[in-house]
């Protein structure tokens, strides 16, 4: 079946699935982000002259151009999963992509074009967090979804850090703290998410590997206690900013993901299927993280911008490649990759985390942050190459929509 040349037409096979366009932008970002980056850290390569200087740039394009692009994908595709509603309309689809774009063209050229540039990625990123909040509303609002409900409560949160941040932006003032908060949503984005998506990975392990095993459970007290932890850290962050305090929550996150990771103790099959690994991995990251910013709040290291990049490049960045990598595949009608391309990807991605992670415990030099995100492009580039293809294309397997593989 050919492939409609206009991938802006309703009938292109990219809008008859939820993950697709945005998968596929978050894909395509996170290569061109980290790249550009990389290449201005590397060899002076001029970035967008954007309000609030290059920093900003870099730290809101990840959280609310890449990540928001991966949220978008998941919760568009894992709620009608879940509670058998239907999903978004192609028209819908395209709306809210076209929302992601605003808030992208105003973003990068407020620098040249002023407060109205502003505006315009205020009304993308604003309005991309509420539209999907109403899209996904029926879905939230069945009798199967009420116990999904955080989902919606998380999409507020996200509308409300990007109205602040773009409210204190428009007024000349320092807009990173909300950032930072955007960044703790994400983290609770992922608690409640992987619990969903654990369930089923971990125990398909189990059952390949040690039949009759006893199952895993995503304990509600020990997510809510991690939970708990990282939405007191990041309110006292945003209210306090780095003291004895923040530090003492930051080092009870880390305490309560430690504590998370006990469920995940089951044996052989969390050590021999990339899946369960890759999940387990992720919580490690996010320990790691909270641990980093903790010590530096508290003085012990240099800065926090370790523990930011382990839980940005390392929980954020391999949480997205894992749904991709996944429902990207199981989603368009694809049997799961089993050669060596997702592996060597995730490798990557877990290298670029390290990198960075050692650059700014050490300070070491631009060479080493290069090094970090072009570690990082080969990751998102790599699976670019093994799940885009099947997010462009029609299906060939007979079903529609978001199905499952035949």
């Amino acid at each position: 079946m050919s492939v409609p040349l206009n991938p802006l037409r309703i009938s292109h096979p990219v809008w008859i699935c939820g993950m697709r366009p945005f998968f596929l932008l978050a894909m395509a970002s996170a290569v061109l982000l980290l790249g550009l980056w990389s290449l201005a850290l590397a060899v002076g390569w001029p970035l967008p002259p954007v309000a609030g200087g290059a920093l900003v740039w870099h730290v809101h394009e990840l959280i609310m151009g890449f990540a928001m692009a991966g949220v978008a994908g998941f919760v568009l595709t894992a709620l009608p999963e879940f509670t058998g509603e239907p999903g978004a309309t192609p028209a819908q689809l395209r709306a809210l992509a076209g929302l992601w774009w605003c808030a992208r063209l105003g973003l990068w050229t407020s620098g040249l074009l002023g407060p109205g540039a502003l505006a315009l990625a205020a009304f993308g990123q604003v309005g991309l967090a509420l539209a999907l909040l109403a899209v996904a509303l029926p879905a939230l609002r069945s009798p199967a979804g009420r116990k999904h409900a955080s989902f919606g409560w998380l999409l507020a949160g996200l509308a409300c850090t990007s109205a602040g941040f773009y409210i204190d932006a428009l007024r000349g003032l320092g807009s990173l703290r909300w950032l930072h908060a955007s960044l703790g949503l994400l983290m609770l984005l992922i608690v409640v998410a992987a619990s969903r998506i654990s369930m089923r990975i971990v125990n398909a392990a189990i059952e390949q590997v040690t039949p009759g095993a006893a199952p895993y459970l995503a304990r509600p007290p020990r997510r809510n206690l991690a939970a708990l932890c990282i939405a007191l850290y990041t309110a006292a962050e945003f209210w306090v900013g780095a003291s004895a305090l923040t530090g003492w929550l930051a080092l009870a996150a880390s305490a309560a993901m430690l504590h998370l990771l006990n469920d995940w103790h089951i044996g052989p099959a969390l050590w021999r299927r990339r899946f369960p690994l890759l999940l387990y991995t992720m919580y490690v990251c996010m320990a790691l993280g909270y641990g980093a910013l903790g010590l530096g709040a508290l003085g012990l290291q240099p800065s926090a911008t370790a523990g930011r990049h382990l839980l940005g490049m390392g929980a954020i960045g391999l949480g997205i490649f894992i749904v991709i990598a996944i429902a990207g595949r199981a989603h368009a009608g694809l049997h799961p990759d089993t050669g060596p391309w997702i592996p060597l990807g995730a490798a990557l991605l877990l290298l670029a985390t390290a990198l960075r992670a050692v650059a700014a415990w050490n300070g070491l030099g631009p060479a080493w942050l290069a090094a970090a995100g072009g570690s990082w492009c080969a990751a998102f580039g790599v699976l670019a190459w093994r799940v885009g293809p099947g997010l462009w294309r029609p299906r060939t397997d007979g079903r529609s929509g978001c199905a499952g593989p035949a």
